[in-house]
């Protein structure tokens, strides 16, 4: 996601992955199939991430646990309408990119249209 740095993105990755609040000493042994990190890092990446609005945070005892503010689908979604919003020609780049669909994805695109409702349009 444009927002997130490269730390970020792998913690949000771990958080959508789990099924439950992770504390940080979780982020740290998860993160840790990957790379090795120091508690305190992990510690100010999820709070930056709390600043930010990513994550939500719990408190159990004197440890913040940590579960992600959307679904990454949701996340994904807000990105791809934060760039459409900030392109001179939205419309045209909406057009180039239908253009490279597949049938598979064009028709979540359908389905998606279709859920709607009456929502507004911009």
């Amino acid at each position: 996601m444009k927002d997130l740095g490269e730390l970020e993105a792998e913690v949000m990755d771990r958080l959508w992955a789990a099924t439950e609040y992770l504390s940080v000493r979780d982020l740290v042994d998860r993160l840790g199939e990957s790379k090795r990190l120091a508690y305190t890092t992990v510690l100010t990446v999820v709070t930056h991430l709390h600043e930010k609005g990513w994550v939500e945070r719990e408190k159990r005892q004197r440890a913040y646990y940590y579960q992600p503010s959307r679904s990454r689908r949701d996340a994904v979604a807000a990105s791809i309408r934060e760039l459409l919003m900030q392109s001179p020609d939205a419309l045209g780049a909406l057009e180039a990119f239908a253009a490279t669909l597949s049938k598979a994805e064009y028709d979540a695109v359908q389905r998606g249209w279709e859920q709607r409702g009456d929502q507004p349009t911009s």
